[in-house]
């Protein structure tokens, strides 16, 4: 049985899950209208990610009996002023949740809850890899992102990007 705190912030991650691929598909429009349909395409991916990393905790915790409460989806609110801000957003955004995935997992720490511990362990290693990408991303436009040929290189590179199902990690 888990505890009633850890099931309050397990209820409560896939609310900010369900929010991330809300924003991260808000940046996408963001570039979809601008043209930068690469750009776009990777932001696109990002919210089937958040998305599901939603659903891998949903299911996590009708495996363990607990029924999920739904809460409502926030409205994206960030104004977008151009490129970088978007990226820069995304950073800080990635940052955001990587405090609250760390807050679960001192939580379960706290509760001997070895089975969340193990659980939400791969939402703290793809914490890592959400926010290298994020910064990545920073890096490569602030290097090539001025030139135009270089954005336009760069919006070519990530309109290759594709959706992969979270790996070790059935959601099934």
């Amino acid at each position: 049985m888990l505890n009633s705190k850890i099931i309050g912030l397990l209820n409560d991650q896939i609310n900010k899950e369900l929010y991330s691929a809300y924003l991260y598909l808000d940046m996408s429009n963001y570039f979809e209208h601008k043209g930068l349909c690469g750009f776009a395409n990777w932001y696109y991916i990002q919210a089937q990610e958040e998305r599901d990393h939603a659903m891998l905790i949903y299911k996590y915790l009708h495996n363990n009996d607990v029924k999920v409460s739904l809460l409502p989806i926030a409205k994206p609110d960030k104004t977008f002023n151009n490129d970088l801000s978007v990226l820069e957003e995304a950073l800080r955004h990635e940052e955001y949740v990587t405090a609250l995935i760390h807050k679960i997992y001192a939580e379960t720490e706290l509760c001997n809850d070895y089975r969340t511990r193990e659980f939400i362990s791969w939402f703290v290693t793809e914490q890592d890899e959400e926010e290298t990408n994020a910064r990545d991303m920073i890096n490569k436009l602030e290097l090539f992102g001025t030139d135009g040929c270089g954005l336009y290189l760069l919006n070519k590179e990530l309109a290759k990007r594709e959706y992969e199902a979270p790996k070790g990690v059935n959601i099934e």
